[in-house]
Parts: structure tokens; C-alpha cells; sequence
């Protein structure tokens, strides 16, 4: 048990930036256990106007901008200290993880396709 976070890609928008259908996904990176990163996405899924009650098993969408944002804010340590059961601790040790993350991400997209987060725990 614990936090699982996958970012996936897929060809087709989706309709909305967040709790859309993933149909045809493919997982292209994964994290355990990095709660501050999943804070993050999270504080993005609300600000794009996710309902879920839990964040848990729902998809919010990362644009370019959004991984502009995030990469400046893993660049200064700004990513929100979040805790959950069983979600462990961030330790600073996944800076440059995050980083291929995000350069990868902007491949994607660049590439043409939807990057999107999910998690499970």
C-alpha cells in the first residue's frame, strides 16, 4: 500500500483538463511514494476546477505551462510539504527524476500528444 503516481500520455484531448475518460493511455513515467509532487498536482487539479472530494484516482492534464511552473518550482524547492497515510516523505532525492519528468513531458506534447497525472493509493 501507498502512493502510486503515474503521468500518462495519450493521442486524443481530452474534453476537459481534469476527471476525463484516459481510454488509450499509456503510462510514460512513475513515482512512489513523493507526496509533495502529489501535493502539487493536486493544488493544479483544483485550480483547473476538479471536483473529486479525495484526490485519488483522477486525471487533471499538464500543459506547457503548467510544466513551465512546475519545473521553476522544483528548481526552488517550492513544491508544497503534503502528508497522507501511507503516502511516505518527500526527501529532496527526486529533484532530477522530477526534472527528466518534466522534460519528457514537454517532448510529449511538443510531439502532439495529451500528459496527464494520476494517482493511487
Amino acid at each position: 500500500m501507498g502512493l502510486d503516481m503515474y503521468a500518462m500520455t495519450m493521442e486524443n484531448a481530452p474534453e476537459t483538463a481534469v476527471d476525463f475518460e484516459a481510454s488509450g493511455s499509456v503510462e510514460f513515467f512513475y513515482w512512489r511514494k513523493h507526496p509533495n509532487l502529489h501535493g502539487w498536482m493536486e493544488t493544479l487539479y483544483r485550480e483547473k476546477d476538479g471536483k473529486a472530494e479525495t484526490f485519488n484516482c483522477v486525471n487533471v492534464a499538464l500543459s506547457s505551462d503548467d510544466l513551465d511552473r512546475l519545473e521553476a518550482d522544483i528548481k526552488s524547492g517550492s513544491l508544497p510539504h503534503t502528508s497522507g497515510f501511507f503516502f511516505g516523505a518527500s526527501d529532496g532525492s527526486e529533484v532530477q527524476d522530477d526534472l527528466d519528468f518534466v522534460a519528457k513531458a514537454k517532448e510529449v506534447i511538443k510531439d502532439g500528444d495529451t500528459v496527464f497525472y494520476t494517482s493511487w493509493w
